[in-house]
């Protein structure tokens, strides 16, 4: 295996093991193990195990907001339509077999300094995802694109939090039901 393949293989198994388990309840040894990595290889790409969890981090915010963007493009048809999907793919993500709530939600919990990197990681995918919410509710047409997107990201983030945490995959439809009402309210 070569060294970049080795340092992917690691990156993508902590990324797996940080989602299921948490940050500080996954130890190196572990993500060694499960990787076959050797800790020198480790060692070689990470100076230690938060700029492991960087890049793990990293990794999931990529892979999640294309996933979650290209959905909601190929999936609505219209500007407006593609505000309500964003529910639709929430539901479809919920009833997958890897939901475990929010990663991002979970390390800004395990690292709540707000200067922290990681914090400040986390912090950035939710800034992202909410730019993504403006850029669509602009598209749409609304006339307070960031009020709008403010909005509907608290929507996604109750409906991230009471699937998780309640267990409630209905949480995606609650909150499309809310969000159509807000919609209709914002184009006019």
């Amino acid at each position: 295996m070569a060294v970049s393949a080795r340092r992917e293989e690691l990156v993508d198994r902590a990324l797996d093991l940080f989602y299921r388990h948490g940050f500080h309840a996954t130890g190196i040894d572990r993500i060694l193990a499960e990787s076959g990595v050797a800790k020198m290889t480790l060692y070689k790409h990470f100076k230690s195990k938060d700029e492991l969890i960087l890049a793990a981090l990293k990794r999931r915010d990529e892979k999640f907001r294309t996933w979650f963007m290209r959905e909601i493009e190929r999936r609505g048809r219209s500007p407006r339509e593609r505000l309500l999907v964003v529910f639709d793919i929430l539901a479809v993500w919920f009833a997958s077999r890897e939901f475990r709530g929010c990663m991002f939600v979970n390390a800004a919990s395990e690292f709540h300094e707000a200067g922290d990197p990681i914090h400040r990681a986390a912090a950035e995918h939710k800034r992202l995802i909410r730019d993504f919410l403006k850029r669509l509710a602009t598209e749409a047409g609304a006339r307070e694109p960031d009020a709008v997107a403010g909005a509907l990201n608290l929507l996604l983030e109750g409906a991230i939090a009471v699937a998780h945490v309640a267990g409630d995959a209905s949480a995606a439809s609650d909150a499309r039901a809310a969000a159509e009402i807000l919609i209709n309210r914002a184009l006019g």
